[in-house]
């Protein structure tokens, strides 16, 4: 079995939470399916989060359920992860941060892609070091410091090690190692020549051509509708088709196709969470009502 050991030294009472592998299992017992937590800065998908940050489809089913923490388990041939509303949230009020729940269930679902559930062997440091590394590499991918990678593995794990757990130091370095890895990574990849980021544009048929009456309708054929979660509108150029993809860039289809012109980015703040990271033009912030507010405070356009 899979184990997370809680050890809150504060208001919370210590408790054992069991991870199960593909080994037997009784069936999840939960009280509803869902990928959204809701958290300070609102309801987040925080699998879809996850799973773009490393590119995966994420072949598991994240549900709310009636257990003591945080597990991935394997039942008649299914994947899930199980999680405690009331755990995580302990967790968050005692880290002060939301990427203590963030944490462990990236650290859940890295057992999942790094097929340890497939084994009957049980639960062993070498593979809880394995999911730590993958917690610290996802939360910086995601904006975390290291510090917020590491809270709740910090406070929940023993000292000591043993037979089925490392130390407490030992956690720490892996989340260490897998955060400054996606750190090194970024960096690499913000100072190497940024390739034409254009996306290859579908020839519209005669006929298509034909029906069509204006030039950008033609071009927005272009984007796949499956690559979008959102439209966002900009008050000054209301006709201008830009959109936000499902891997958090924002596009803006020209006559010539789509071009990235920035990526959505975490800011901390509950109340504005995400900016456009963009070399083409002013910061904008992201209200938790989707809302665009510029740097002065004025509502610049929404996201639809």
């Amino acid at each position: 079995m899979k184990k997370l050991t809680i050890a809150l030294g504060l208001a919370l009472a210590p408790v054992l939470g069991q991870v199960a592998s593909a080994a037997s299992v009784a069936a999840p017992s939960t009280t509803k399916t869902t990928t959204t937590i809701t958290a300070r800065d609102g309801a987040r998908d925080i699998v879809q989060e996850i799973i773009n940050v490393v590119g995966l489809k994420p072949r598991f089913e994240l549900r709310a359920a009636d257990i003591d923490n945080a597990a991935a388990v394997v039942y008649n041939g299914e994947r899930y992860i199980l999680y405690s509303e009331r755990f995580l949230a302990s967790i968050n009020n005692a880290v002060h941060t939301d990427w203590g729940g963030v944490s462990i269930l990236a650290h859940e679902i890295g057992h999942h892609l790094n097929g340890h559930t497939l084994s009957r062997a049980g639960s062993n440091p070498a593979d809880e070091l394995e999911a730590d590394e993958f917690s610290g590499f996802v939360l910086r991918k995601m904006g975390a410091s290291m510090a917020e990678a590491q809270a709740a593995i910090n406070l929940l794990s023993e000292d000591e090690s043993s037979r089925t757990h490392p130390g407490r130091s030992y956690r720490l370095a892996a989340i260490s190692k897998g955060w400054r890895s996606a750190n090194d990574q970024l960096l690499a990849s913000a100072k190497a020549p940024q390739p034409d980021q254009r996306m290859i544009a579908t020839t519209p048929s005669r006929k298509a051509t034909a029906r069509a009456t204006e030039t950008h309708t033609a071009a927005s054929a272009s984007l796949d509708s499956r690559m979008v979660l959102s439209r966002v509108v900009f008050s000054k150029a209301p006709r201008e088709q830009f959109y936000l993809t499902n891997n958090m860039h924002l596009v803006h289809v020209t006559e010539r196709g789509p071009v990235i012109i920035g990526k959505l980015a975490r800011t901390g703040n509950r109340d504005f969470p995400y900016y456009f990271e963009s070399d083409y033009m002013k910061t904008v912030f992201i209200s938790d009502e989707g809302d665009l507010v510029n740097q002065k405070g004025q509502k610049v356009g929404h996201l639809s």
